[in-house]
């Protein structure tokens, strides 16, 4: 069900690489604005992070979420799929859940005799993933094929997943008893890893004198239809980016490769999903461009969580790592 209030966006243009008119670049803003009010209902005090996680979305890139438990992370999920008006599944994971439990059997119909295949939930527009780190290393291998290509295989045959197709993966912090650490070509595979945080004390105030959530949650109206999501995003791509900030993001790329402090250096898929994140900030503010600053914003969101440092460290280190490197190099202007 599309809101009534649901601004109306203009389909793109057959060249996808024509740059953006003033009227596409405000037609698009608006419907960013909206989705991001209608997530913001029961997602409060937290319009940094629900930026961060639109601007995912429309790079066309998974999302993980990594906080304690008990400060938004399945909400914000909820919501966000709740919002973009698209077929949702959520996965529980558990350390017994298998492989097939995501993305499906094969069942033999005696009747027919054949076998047909049974879809799991991995065959949905938004897949919820909460606790991903829960599951066995097998099991979170399952959705590595799924991620990366929209496609599935059982028993030698392939499948196409539906489009658009998004993770929305929520894990606990690894020292957290029952947890496995996701290896690092699956964290490649998400464009984005956020923190929620706490909330502001007057919005947790709120949140208390009101009873949560939860019911605002199921009652939240879509902000998009799918075929708007599918031209945010085409009209993302086509956002410019000049060389010199291009040679920007590969100069932080290669200094992580170069750099004795990084076992795992930045990919180049990590860096592509930087210029594809940086392309998307910039539609949501209504601009035809990107900017040094989306670079500078987005750089620790998009790449912290891909590179690991030789002494160790966690997440938060990564980034402190990788700030102080961005603070070395010059800006383009």
């Amino acid at each position: 069900m599309t809101s009534p209030t649901s601004p109306t966006l203009a389909a793109p243009p057959a060249a996808s690489s024509a740059p953006l008119d003033p009227a596409e670049r405000q037609s698009a803003a608006a419907a960013i604005a909206h989705l991001e009010s209608t997530v913001g209902r029961v997602v409060r005090g937290k319009e940094d992070v629900i930026r961060l996680a639109v601007v995912a979305l429309l790079a066309g890139g998974h999302v993980l979420i990594e906080d304690v438990p008990g400060v938004g992370k399945t909400t914000l999920a909820h919501a966000l799929a709740r919002a973009l008006g698209l077929h949702f599944q959520r996965i529980q994971f558990t350390s017994d859940l298998l492989p097939s439990d995501i993305i499906g059997v094969s069942i033999y119909r005696q009747q027919e005799q054949r076998f047909e295949f049974v879809p799991g939930p991995l065959f949905a527009n938004v897949v919820l993933a909460d606790e991903i780190n829960r599951a066995t290393p097998k099991t979170q291998s399952a959705l590595l094929e799924a991620m990366s290509e929209r496609k599935v295989t059982v028993e030698r045959h392939r499948y196409t997943l539906p489009s658009p197709f998004l993770v929305l993966a929520t894990q606990n912090p690894l020292e957290h008893l029952g947890t496995f650490p996701l290896p690092e070509s699956q964290l490649d595979r998400f464009l984005m890893s956020l923190e929620m945080g706490y909330p502001p004390r007057q919005e947790e105030k709120q949140l208390l004198m009101s009873g949560g959530v939860d019911d605002l949650v199921d009652q939240l109206p879509a902000a998009l239809r799918p075929e708007q999501l599918l031209a945010l995003q085409a009209q993302a791509r086509r956002v410019r980016v000049s060389e010199k900030l291009v040679d920007y993001i590969l100069a932080i790329a290669e200094t992580t490769r170069k750099s004795p402090e990084f076992a795992l250096p930045i990919s180049t898929r990590g860096a592509q999903s930087l210029h594809r994140a940086v392309q998307a900030a910039a539609l949501c503010d209504g601009r035809e461009f990107a900017l040094p600053d989306d670079v500078k914003k987005l750089a620790l969101p998009v790449l912290g969580h891909r590179v690991t440092l030789r002494r160790g460290g966690g997440l938060e280190e990564s980034r402190a790592a990788l700030r102080r490197l961005m603070g070395e190099l010059p800006v383009p202007i």
